[in-house]
């Protein structure tokens, strides 16, 4: 529909929880479906932001202050969000992203113990309020996370860090989902890949579909208040 907002939907896990793989089968599966499809990840997406990725996730570079990291997640996220994720929303588009600002909460919060309402504050102005209508998280148990991870090789900055980190991260994002069910969709991502497939296309057709449902109902005096788009 013409002057619509798009739909952003974030897809979220921990290591290994195969979403590189999974993001781009989702978006064919979505485009073949006649949805105008904007695809992009976190830290990145951008010229800054790919640099910015380098440094976060350099295997040979130095530990990070918690803090300085935080930041820099969110000077990447905020060049992606207002370069990619804004103009393609207000172009109507669907946008995909691998990670978005749960990342933060998950990883520097209850990863590395930074307060959440400070993370929330620097999400905050980093995306100049841009949230996504759906969180599709990839569940998986940390030490099966980190076992596919280094079969497939090449561990990053943050995949090297202990199995009690990831775990931490793990839970984390379970607490996310569980504090907010009308916006997250929770994925076994230990099923096979092409089970974990279907239910992410089911996931996010189920939230484009809602979508058009609600653009099309007519407002009425007296019905609740609208979604902020």
């Amino acid at each position: 529909m013409a002057g619509t907002r798009g739909c952003f939907i974030v897809l979220e896990g921990p290591e290994g929880a195969g979403k590189s793989t999974q993001l781009p089968r989702l978006a064919r599966r979505l485009t073949a479906a006649g949805h105008d499809l904007a695809m992009t990840r976190e830290p990145g997406g951008t010229p800054h932001g790919e640099r910015i990725r380098a440094v976060l996730l350099d295997p040979a570079g130095e530990a990070l202050d918690p803090v300085a990291e935080a930041l820099l997640f969110a000077a990447a996220r905020a060049e992606l969000v207002r370069r990619v994720i804004g103009p393609a929303l207000e172009a109507g588009r669907v946008v995909l992203s691998d990670r978005f600002t749960a990342s933060t909460l998950a990883y520097q919060g209850y990863g590395r113990g930074l307060a959440l309402p400070a993370l929330e504050a620097v999400n905050a102005l980093a995306t100049g309020g841009c949230t996504p209508d759906a969180v599709l998280l990839l569940d998986l148990p940390a030490d099966l996370g980190l076992a596919r991870r280094r079969g497939a090789g090449g561990l990053d900055r943050i995949d090297r860090e202990a199995l009690a980190f990831h775990e931490r991260v793990a839970a984390g994002y379970r607490a996310l989902a569980a504090a907010d069910p009308a916006r997250w969709r929770v994925i076994d991502a230990a099923a096979e890949p092409d089970a974990v497939a279907d239910a992410l296309f089911i996931a996010a057709h189920g939230v484009l579909a809602e979508r058009v449902r609600a653009a099309s109902t007519p407002w009425r005096a007296g019905d609740a208040a609208h979604r902020r788009a």
